[in-house]
């Protein structure tokens, strides 16, 4: 990729710009000679021939908006005159033919994990605090400032300081001078950390529980439950009320669904049967360091990489993320799933456009109607809240150059590869097969990392354009950049440059093995990524219909 232009497809009419490319510039591209009428700014996509309005456009392949105006050859694609469009889908029982990547390099390759009873394989090992209803959260809150501080999971003292800017004030300063002072950054002193094999106590507060629809509260209990039970979890401490929709019994359940085999303490701990605040939190003390005491024998043993459940995300996307970051990662995913590993591939917003591809793609029509199905309910359900797919691009993504969703979505779907899809999963339904693995999520970051945990993903790939600070409670989340100009100004959110694709100087393939190879290191805990550095801990539940 070292022009300035790029054809992805031979059926597409629309090409990328992958620099700034000035008005009156000519550019040569797909056997045509094309003198651009207006600028083109890099990530942007412009029409390769002249179209009347109402004409269908194609990028990657697929249909992905039509034209609202007439436009010249050289247009720029703009909101204005680019209206979203996407193909229609119909079930197939074609069989899918793949043809895996060369894999042999990585047979032999193990990483060094946690394995629990159930025969699945942690990256992390952390003990969890979770509240039953967001009537906790100021308990959970104290226990969090006592755990973090005494078992060295926090600094001893905080990372920024106002010191100059009070002494400034206290010298009479005016408040526009003391909005021109530099905080101080005392550094980072950690205190030693009693229990070195726990890598955390990590605390899933929220807003449910109560209220809302009995509906809320099972799904909450069933995404609590799937956290619990998680590879990356040791145990956890669970506080309840006591007169909440989301009740303990409820909880009981749903781990039944998710803990064949797993063996882990839980701890339950009710407020209103145990009385004064003092008393549930002392409790909760008590079991909580006795736990971590317990999960701090367990080690790290050699597990191959079958052992990964690896999910794949994007946010924050921009023109380039369809051309070297999600390719890099669907190369990835390819290789994970011919080593017999796990890739979930979620966010069906960002889906749309692209259904047929993986229809196509699903190894038995089960699978192929529940997706349909599946796809179809959520767009009903987000016609019926007031909204639509086509709605589902940020103002960020639309600035960068991804017009519609189904252009969106058209790059989105390659971070999945080309591997045949072998289950579809429900909003916290787990992975169980070796495979690909479609997940009902929305295409929030948030609470689509958070269903790609709940799912079993021990490893999550995250792919940005224009940066973003997500990160998960307990699975490692790693940061890969579409572009060099992002990895070199967020470099305390980004784990790895894809940018070197774009600018010609590495293969998909090549950037897609360094990010393996920095996935095994995360998995085995010798690299912590950025967000858990940032300590970002972003756990968001769905509430169903109301979110893309």
């Amino acid at each position: 990729m070292n022009n300035s232009v790029l054809h992805i497809h031979p059926t597409d009419n629309l090409a990328v710009a992958l620099r700034d490319l000035a008005a009156g510039a000519r550019v040569e591209v797909a056997g045509r000679s094309i003198l651009l009428p207006v600028a083109i700014p890099q990530k942007h996509k412009f029409t390769l021939d002249e179209l009347a309005a109402g004409k269908e456009l194609f990028l990657y392949g697929v249909l992905v908006g039509r034209s609202r105006t007439p436009l010249v050859a050289g247009s720029l694609l703009t909101t204005a005159n680019t209206a979203h469009a996407a193909a229609n889908y119909t079930l197939q029982d074609a069989e899918y033919q793949w043809t895996p990547p060369d894999s042999s390099s990585w047979q032999s390759r193990t990483f060094q994990g946690y394995l629990r009873t159930d025969g699945r394989v942690g990256t992390r090992n952390y003990w969890l605090i979770v509240p039953l209803v967001f009537c906790e959260n100021r308990n959970v809150a104290v226990l969090r400032r006592t755990l973090d501080t005494e078992l060295g999971y926090a600094t001893t003292q905080p990372s920024w300081s106002v010191a100059p800017l009070l002494a400034a004030y206290q010298g009479g300063s005016s408040s526009e001078m003391i909005s021109q002072i530099t905080p101080l950054r005392p550094g980072v002193m950690a205190t030693k950390r009693p229990f070195p094999r726990v890598d955390g106590i990590k605390y899933l507060l929220h807003d449910g529980g109560c209220g809302g629809t009995r509906q809320d509260a099972q799904t909450l209990c069933r995404l609590l439950a799937a956290y619990i039970a998680h590879p990356n979890v040791a145990g956890a401490t669970v506080l309840s009320l006591g007169c909440q929709n989301a009740q303990i019994p409820l909880l009981k359940e749903a781990l039944e669904g998710f803990s064949s085999g797993l063996s882990k303490p839980i701890h339950y701990l009710e407020q209103q049967a145990m009385g004064t605040e003092d008393a549930l939190l002392q409790r909760a003390l008590q079991v909580t360091v006795a736990g971590c005491a317990a999960a701090n024998e367990s080690v790290r043993t050699e597990a191959p990489l079958s052992g990964l459940t690896l999910g794949l995300e994007c946010g924050g996307s921009d023109g380039f993320s369809g051309l070297s970051a999600n390719p890099a990662l669907g190369h990835v995913s390819d290789l994970l799933v011919a080593l017999g590993g796990r890739a979930i591939l979620a966010e069906f917003p960002e889906l749309n456009g692209v259904e047929q591809e993986l229809i196509r793609r699903c190894k038995n029509s089960t699978a192929a109607a529940r997706f349909a199905d599946l796809m179809q309910t959520y767009a009903r359900r987000a016609r019926e809240a007031g909204t639509d797919f086509a709605w589902n691009p940020s103002p960020g993504n639309i600035r960068d150059g991804l017009i519609t969703d189904a252009m969106k979505s058209a790059g989105a779907a390659r971070k999945g590869g080309s591997s045949p899809v072998v289950d579809v999963l429900d909003y916290t339904e787990p992975a169980v097969q070796a495979g690909l693995h479609l997940l009902c999520t929305p295409g929030n970051d948030v609470e689509s990392t958070t269903g790609l945990a709940a799912s079993g993903a021990n490893l999550i790939a995250f792919t940005t354009g224009l940066g973003t600070p997500t990160g998960n409670p307990i699975t490692p989340t790693l940061k890969i950049a579409s572009n060099s100009d992002l990895a070199s100004r967020m470099p305390d959110l980004i784990d790895l440059d894809a940018g070197e694709i774009i600018r010609g100087k590495r293969s998909i393939e090549e950037v897609g093995a360094q990010l393996l190879q920095l996935l095994i290191e995360t998995a085995s805990g010798n690299y912590r990524t950025k967000a858990e550095r940032l300590g970002q801990d972003d756990f968001i539940p769905w509430k169903r219909g109301i979110s893309l």
